[in-house]
């Protein structure tokens, strides 16, 4: 087990007329290897609980437990700098942060400032921008020459030239177009399947959560509601309903056509097997 939760709490200005408890007995396991989406309407704690993954929020009450370190609410974990190392958190609108010079510079800051030599620190720069598929071009050129996608790939690459072990990404996707969006999440997918990264994703999107996630963690009012897998969470759209989101587009079409009287019953939501269902039931009348 890659992170265990137990009843983490935590509280912002804690002690004035403004104090809010943004989460409440958080008790959550996420499994090494996976794509999980953290998901949950706004103000439910998403964005709060993944920053104390790396101990950018330390708990006031709980524990966890993340790549055999322990981050308490008595104690600071040993060997923090190595974790945020170790667990790479990339914020809503990462490309807001770049501010080196050049774009080769700016992804090679983080491995600098973990005392990795200026050579080592720009291999591995040229490795993750190859990675997220930027070319050599625009390697000199200054981030805020580069076009919005571009800009976002570059902070992630920052990132993941750290060689992270865990990939922890917050709304990754905002503010791109469609294209973008597709590019970005097939990125995500090939560092999980392709490179052994652990991802956890925060988003809204549930045809993200549909197409590319292996399990699901559902939030509300601070706590953990629910962590099941995609394929349960999605066998119909009950549980959009009730989070009051819009379900996949697969997942409405198979809600209309079952109020048509279609009788679908299949085991993967695919385009393929819900064609399937559909023939059968002209055929069959």
């Amino acid at each position: 087990m890659q992170i265990k939760i137990q009843n983490l709490s935590y509280i912002y200005n804690e002690g004035t007329p403004y104090e809010y408890k943004a989460l409440n007995d958080v008790n959550l396991e996420i499994e090494e290897g996976k794509i999980t989406a953290i998901i949950g309407e706004t103000g439910s704690g998403k964005s709060t609980l993944v920053q104390h993954l790396n101990a950018l929020l330390l708990p006031k009450e709980g524990s966890i437990h993340i790549l055999d370190r322990n981050i308490t609410s008595k104690e600071k974990p040993k060997n923090l700098k190595s974790l945020r190392g170790d667990v790479g958190l990339v914020f809503q609108f990462p490309e807001y942060q770049l501010f080196e010079e050049t774009v080769i510079k700016d992804v090679a800051f983080g491995p600098k400032n973990f005392n990795i030599s200026e050579e080592e620190a720009n291999k591995r720069a040229r490795e993750a921008l190859k990675l997220v598929g930027l070319k050599e071009e625009i390697y000199e050129k200054s981030p805020l020459e580069l076009s919005g996608g571009q800009k976002r790939r570059v902070a992630i690459a920052g990132v993941l030239a750290m060689n992270p072990k865990l990939l922890v990404l917050d709304e990754p996707t905002a503010g791109l177009d469609p294209d973008g969006t597709t590019k970005m999440m097939q990125l995500f997918k090939d560092l999980n399947t392709k490179h052994n990264k652990s991802i956890i994703i925060v988003t809204h999107d549930m045809e993200q959560v549909f197409k590319y996630c292996d399990d699901v963690v559902i939030m509300a009012e601070g706590t953990v509601k629910k962590h099941i897998s995609t394929r349960e969470f999605f066998k119909d759209s009950s549980l959009c309903k009730e989070m009051n989101i819009l379900p996949p587009d697969i997942i409405r079409v198979k809600d209309m056509l079952k109020e048509k009287g279609f009788n679908i019953d299949i085991k993967e939501n695919t385009i393929e097997a819900l064609s399937e269902a559909i023939i059968k039931e002209v055929k069959h009348g």
